[in-house]
């Protein structure tokens, strides 16, 4: 009798951009198992491909920009024997009613914060410029 160990099978989806991707791992029904961000190195694909690995056997993995910010990542998924698929991005008016959606395109978007994380006031100096009569 021969015992065969059932690994899940994950599927992973890359949001990718010039100094970082920002990964998701998906279970076979579509539910989420995690997100995380990696950098755009060499090796931050191995990171990113090992992590994807935690969640079981990759079966797929969905790259947005294959030919652009995306292109090293997919060779380094595909030299590893993972399919990769093309993601085209959204339209640019449904991108906008809909906001950003991973964490960095969200921190980035909000803008600097303080240590209390309040939002840094960037037209007081103009406000009292203007009031002085300068």
């Amino acid at each position: 009798m021969t015992i065969v160990e059932d690994r899940p099978v994950s599927t992973g989806g890359v949001d990718t951009h010039a100094g970082l991707h920002v990964a998701a791992a998906l279970d076979p029904l579509g539910g989420l198992l995690g997100v995380q961000e990696f950098p755009a190195t060499a090796a931050g694909y191995a990171q990113l491909l090992d992590w994807l690995g935690g969640f079981g056997t990759v079966a797929l993995a969905g790259v947005e920009g294959t030919g652009s910010y995306g292109a090293g990542l997919a060779r380094h998924l595909a030299a590893a024997g993972v399919q990769v698929v093309q993601v085209d991005r959204a339209d640019r008016q449904d991108r906008h009613r809909q906001g950003k959606s991973d964490p960095a395109m969200r921190s980035a978007r909000r803008g600097p914060r303080g240590p209390a994380g309040h939002r840094a006031r960037r037209r007081a100096a103009t406000a009292r410029w203007r009031r002085s009569g300068r």
